[in-house]
């Protein structure tokens, strides 16, 4: 079997890259796992309904609370792949040459690997092999198939839809703008809050990041924390009550959307032998040339749509 190597900075330069994959790494919202046809996540939706009071022989509720308890997610694999060819790595067989040429081909594949992922994690999944990410999750519809149960048999599995040309609240069409977009998001933050179970980050294309962030003129404040994920990252960050408010445009994130995330329910899944990990140099049968191939296998799982929305326009 050849030895494989786990490439710790491309993970965590991976983590970085993406505002939505900072927030779970830095909250613990990533799995490692060892197998499995395929990756199992416990639902988290409800509360436990055997709850009772009862006095001296009453009979006890132990009956299930759900017919539904895990959804079911596949796995899917990413992978690129360092190239060179026999004559690049003769003119750069010098020690120091070799490690430049090795250097700069990792850091182009690395650079790649971040902007085709960080799309993924905004995707709809309908590409081939591609992961479920927000669009599929967090569904423009609230509806659709995700992790194996279909929301439109089993309802409690929707997300919530703050369309502005439907306003949640029954009142007429709004115009998201400057002075419109903070209505729009109390109704939809509302609404996905259960007690203390709030969204922890709102993530924002550049038109609605642009409109919270002209809203709060007077009263904003950025965040950067010193030594924090968000800093390293060079994420800034507003504040809308207990949510970091995000702009990830150019990540993937789709116009004129704004995603509210509890992301106690959203888990990146990765297996432990492909997580950004290097195989040892492989030499083609029928090529002057060698090939490093740097796998990744996983998905992005979700145990709870209904405290998840989103916040678009569809007039």
């Amino acid at each position: 079997m050849q030895k494989q190597r786990s490439n710790d900075a491309a993970v965590t330069s991976l983590s970085n890259h993406n505002a939505l994959l900072a927030y779970m790494n830095k909250g613990g919202r990533k799995r490692i796992e060892d197998g499995g046809l395929s990756i199992v996540c416990e639902l988290d939706y409800s509360e436990n309904a055997t709850y009772q009071r009862y006095s001296g022989y009453d009979t006890l509720n132990v009956q299930a609370s759900d017919v539904l308890s895990a959804a079911e997610y596949a796995w899917k694999q990413a992978a690129i792949h360092v190239a060179a060819s026999g004559r690049e790595l003769r003119i750069n067989s010098g020690g120091s040459r070799i490690i430049n040429l090795a250097k700069s081909r990792l850091t182009n594949a690395m650079r790649t690997f971040k902007n085709n992922f960080s799309s993924d994690m905004y995707s709809d999944g309908t590409a081939s092999n591609q992961i479920g990410g927000l669009q599929a999750i967090i569904a423009d519809a609230g509806t659709g198939t995700v992790g194996g149960i279909n929301s439109s048999t089993f309802t409690f599995w929707k997300n919530i839809v703050q369309d502005a040309n439907s306003p949640l609240n029954g009142g007429s069409a709004v115009t998201p703008s400057a002075t419109t977009i903070e209505g729009l998001m109390l109704d939809l933050y509302l609404e996905v809050t259960r007690g203390q179970d709030q969204p922890n980050l709102i993530v924002a294309s550049n038109d609605y990041y642009t409109f919270y962030d002209n809203s709060q003129t007077s009263l904003k404040r950025y965040a950067s924390d010193e030594g924090s994920t968000e800093a390293t990252g060079g994420f800034v960050k507003l504040r809308y009550r207990k949510a970091d408010v995000i702009h990830d445009g150019g990540s993937g994130i789709p116009d004129s959307h704004m995603y509210f995330i509890n992301t106690d329910y959203l888990e990146l899944v990765v297996h432990r032998d492909a997580n950004l990990t290097e195989l040892d140099q492989q030499r083609a049968v029928n090529q002057d040339a060698v090939v490093i191939p740097i796998l990744w296998m996983g998905n992005l799982t979700c145990s709870n749509r209904s405290l998840q929305g989103v916040l678009l326009d569809n007039g």
